[in-house]
């Protein structure tokens, strides 16, 4: 009979220990995602900031001199 107590008290901190890595895991794939979107906000602010830039430069080359 101690054995199965044995058995069952290791279950419940291998079961924690389980858990604990897998919260471990899903915030490292969480960082993961936000530090992905925060490139892809970047760079879309720069494509904008580029095409801003271009019209103006287009806008400045028509003009009459």
């Amino acid at each position: 009979m101690n054995h199965h107590l044995s058995a069952r008290s290791n279950a419940v901190p291998d079961l924690f220990h389980e858990m604990v890595n897998d919260r471990i895991q899903t915030l490292h794939r969480e960082a993961a995602e936000e530090r992905l979107a925060l490139r892809l906000r970047r760079l879309q602010r720069a494509r904008s900031e580029v095409a801003r830039a271009n019209q103006r430069l287009r806008e400045a080359l028509t003009l009459p001199l």
